[in-house]
């Protein structure tokens, strides 16, 4: 029996591990051909069993509307917040984007800011920039441009291209002693993620 044959015995006896990681290889043609379907369904069996990354990939299809699916932002939703209450950054990070652009969702600013925030806290440098947005407009938080400018600069030190796109207009609104405030602290934070 070769690794793939493994792999389907495993998922077929319930194997959570086992249904996500088949799920992979169908949704990325690994080794096999590509069937969102076969995809879809494997998740769906991880999913159910509490699997977080099966549920978050499961959001993922439901919301792209991938080949085989129409595009469902409510089913989207409920697998995100699974995956998210579940704490999986990417799952945490998808539901903020949701609720900011109001897809399958009423708009709001703050569970937008919840879910960032939460995502960021994991050192998500997407989340990070997203939640720095906010934070320079006052959605879903009091404005604060020293708190953008800080997630922005950590973003940057992960290679967000977005964030290096707009840390030269937050710094040119902080003073000094402001910008150095921030700076240390990104940098502290940055640090102790490295540790």
């Amino acid at each position: 029996m070769n690794n793939f044959e493994l792999l389907q015995a495993k998922a077929r006896q319930g194997d959570a591990e086992s249904q996500f990681q088949l799920g992979l290889r169908y949704d990325n043609a690994d080794d096999v051909p590509r069937d969102p379907v076969a995809a879809a369904n494997w998740y769906r069996f991880a999913s159910e069993q509490g699997h977080g990354l099966a549920q978050f990939h499961l959001g993922l299809m439901f919301h792209a509307g991938d080949v085989g699916f129409e595009r469902d932002d409510t089913v989207a939703i409920k697998w995100f917040g699974q995956a998210a209450e579940q704490g999986v950054a990417d799952a945490q990070f998808n539901l903020g984007l949701m609720y900011y652009n109001a897809e399958g969702v009423v708009q709001s600013d703050g569970d937008a800011f919840r879910w960032f925030q939460a995502a960021a806290d994991q050192g998500h440098a997407k989340a990070q920039f997203n939640l720095g947005v906010l934070y320079a407009n006052g959605h879903g938080i009091e404005q604060d441009c020293s708190a953008a400018y800080k997630l922005w600069l950590i973003a940057v030190m992960q290679g967000d291209a977005n964030a290096n796109a707009n840390i030269g207009m937050m710094r040119a609104k902080l003073s000094a002693d402001e910008a150095d405030i921030a700076q240390a602290a990104a940098v502290e934070w940055f640090n102790q993620q490295q540790s």
